[in-house]
């Protein structure tokens, strides 16, 4: 399997830059909420910030606080059910007060394939997550970005729960729509696109895992990183509610 190196610029630098030049093209950021726009050419040039928090929160907060110092707000879509991290520790909580006192928001990420593959089943699944994670945050969850999605569900011009999803049409297929899935740009530089010579709006979508400062070269090696750490945490976790474990003692 090929291991793919990820751009020298995705650090927290490079993550600050890139933000900066959108503002100095004249972009401005906004949010999903209260977007109305139909057309990404009837108004001036902005700029959705979304974030799907895959793998890290602690990875998120630190693209939160660097937003916070460039006066910019996104969205941090966060994973309900997942093996990668426990949104209900207190941990994790901290963290996502931490986002909000920022001046973010918190959406969810929902997880499709964890259900019947129906549009009534996805409903009322996306109704009972939306609800469970609006009663522990204690703030309202009005958007929703699919974790992984179906060939079917991008473009899907519906409301899920009652509630926007970032792959409608008005914000998936009317702007620009730009990514770095996998540690890379998926349809290339947004600074370099014909989307920004045009100033017309766009969605970015950016992965936090991938543009932090002590991350490796290569996808492989910033994943292996990523492993590693939360082994730390697990072997302190096991030392304080275990006496007879030594997290300092090397593993075998």
């Amino acid at each position: 399997m090929i291991d793919y190196f990820i751009p020298k610029s995705f650090n927290t630098y490079g993550y600050s830059r890139l933000i900066c030049s959108f503002q100095e093209l004249g972009y401005e950021v906004r949010d999903f909420i209260g977007n109305k726009q139909q057309s990404a050419q009837l108004d001036k040039p902005h700029l959705i910030l979304r974030h799907d928090v895959d793998m890290s929160l602690d990875a998120a907060l630190n693209i939160g606080l660097i937003e916070k110092g460039l006066s910019v707000s996104s969205t941090y879509f966060v994973l309900l059910r997942s093996e990668m991290y426990n949104l209900f520790t207190p941990s994790s909580k901290h963290i996502i007060e931490s986002l909000m006192k920022l001046g973010h928001r918190i959406g969810l990420h929902f997880d499709a394939s964890l259900y019947e593959d129906s549009y009534i089943s996805l409903d009322e699944a996306a109704y009972k997550e939306c609800s469970i994670l609006e009663e522990w945050i204690g703030a309202p969850v009005n958007i929703i970005s699919f974790h992984r999605p179906a060939s079917k569900l991008l473009g899907l011009d519906k409301k899920l729960a009652g509630r926007n999803h970032t792959y409608q049409p008005h914000f998936f297929q009317h702007m620009g729509y730009y990514s770095d899935s996998r540690g890379a740009w998926y349809h290339g530089n947004p600074i370099e696109s014909s989307t920004v010579k045009e100033k017309l709006a766009i969605q970015l979508l950016t992965h936090p895992i991938w543009w932090q400062d002590d991350s490796k070269e290569t996808v492989q090696g910033a994943l292996d990183k990523f492993c590693g750490d939360r082994a730390n945490i697990l072997r302190n976790e096991l030392a304080n509610n275990c006496q007879t474990y030594d997290a300092n003692k090397p593993l075998i």
